[in-house]
């Protein structure tokens, strides 16, 4: 078998695309989930907390310097915490959803489970040996 040829197998079997599907409608959650707390959860937040924008939190290590004539600029060395915890709440968020997608899975997955399995149609042969048998008794 060609490489080529093997290669199509595997990237044309279903569980690579739907592996495809999955990561593209991820990064574009992800992206939501990004404006979700940086547009709309964490302002509020911020406006609760004195004015405090999350995202410009950070400890300075080294103080940064712009460039002076001859002199190159040094760049600022920083802990920026404030970016820490909004992907901390993206990632709370994130996980949350996918608690809830997976409980939903799984309820609907019980539920399926509990359904009684039809109940099997006697064989036409049975059926006449029940007869006969039923007959002789008479």
């Amino acid at each position: 078998m060609s490489m080529l040829k093997e290669f199509r197998e595997f990237a044309l079997k279903g569980s690579v695309v739907d592996l495809a599907v999955g990561v593209i409608i991820g990064a574009a959650f992800g992206t939501i989930v990004s404006s979700l707390v940086d547009d709309i959860i964490m302002p509020p937040i911020g406006l609760l907390l004195a004015g405090i924008d999350f995202s410009t939190l950070k400890l300075i290590l080294k103080a940064g310097a712009p460039a002076v004539g001859d002199i190159p600029a040094v760049p600022e060395v920083a802990i920026n915490y404030g970016k820490f915890i909004n992907a901390a709440i993206k990632f709370v968020i994130v996980a949350w959803v996918l608690f809830m997608i997976i409980r939903a899975m799984n309820t609907l997955k019980r539920k399926e489970e509990a359904k009684p399995a039809p109940v099997a149609e006697t064989p036409a042969d049975i059926k006449l040996l029940t007869e006969i048998r039923d007959l002789l008794k008479k």
